[in-house]
């Protein structure tokens, strides 16, 4: 590659990233100082490029003046331990059936491997990112939960529902200026740890805080009118409509719409 052509390559990226900025600064002023809860997970955990590009655009909000907090999974990762374990693990109802011996592992590759590595390439941008599970500061008390298939309650082992949010610790680090980088794990009442979902976590999280948005980033282009095909892409849709399109959606896509009902539901715009 020649001098010249890595210039103009530069500037090209230059010109891209200026032209985003001017179509996004109405969006900016508009949310300037507003909560965000954002919750990553799918493809962009596990491609390096997607996760820098993530971790970019988290730190250029809160330059930006708006506060995101940041509720993960990390299906990607949880999946290859258990196959280096030699862990079984199957999903129903989109949601993944959690033995005492995966909880151990999902538990130990949320927060101690997705959480840490995402907080620490927040970091890499200054002193931001502060890491964190359901389990800190009473963030989440779990209840335990099954899920309906064909019409048959099922049970999915140590898997949890948010049954209550107590946001005092994670709203001090959100007026100091940190970016909370929560892992979706959770103690019941009685102490029992269970796995949650991310996307119904990150919901019932921006609705205790009172949050002005929830973002759920997904690995498909959005919602599909008419699964499985893809030719169209619902751009706005109302809670009833939503609600009567649920059976018809893939398994996966399922608890990410049960949980945008109920952040709406619960008064996140």
């Amino acid at each position: 590659m020649t001098y010249t052509t890595r210039t103009a390559e530069l500037q090209g990226e230059v010109y891209t990233k200026a032209g985003t900025l001017i179509e996004a600064l109405p969006w900016l002023t508009k949310y300037a100082g507003a909560t965000l809860v954002v919750k990553y997970g799918g493809n962009a955990m596990v491609s390096d490029e997607l996760k820098r590009a993530f971790v970019e655009d988290i730190v250029f909000l809160r330059r930006c003046g708006i506060r995101p907090v940041v509720v993960h999974g990390g299906g990607p990762q949880i999946n290859v331990m258990l196959d280096k374990l030699g862990i079984a693990s199957e999903f129903k109802g989109g949601l993944r059936v959690t033995s005492p011996e995966a909880m151990d592992v999902v538990r130990m590759v949320l927060v101690g491997q997705v959480g840490r590595e995402l907080v620490g390439l927040l970091n890499q941008h200054g002193p931001l990112a502060v890491g964190m599970s359901g389990e800190d500061g009473g963030l989440f008390t779990a209840q335990r939960r099954g899920t309906v298939v064909d019409g048959e309650e099922v049970d999915l082992g140590l898997v949890g529902e948010v049954a209550s949010v107590n946001t005092d610790a994670i709203s001090d680090l959100i007026e100091a200026g940190r970016i909370p980088v929560v892992a979706s794990v959770s103690p019941d009442a009685e102490g029992a740890v269970h796995n949650l979902n991310a996307d119904t976590a990150a919901a019932a999280l921006a609705a205790a805080l009172g949050a002005d948005r929830l973002i759920i980033l997904t690995d498909v282009e959005g919602l599909y009118a008419n699964w499985p095909s893809t030719d169209e892409i619902i751009a706005r849709i109302t809670t009833s409509d939503l609600r009567a399109l649920l059976p018809t959606l893939a398994s996966g896509m399922i608890p990410k719409m049960e949980a945008c009902l109920a952040a709406v539901e619960d008064g996140v715009p």
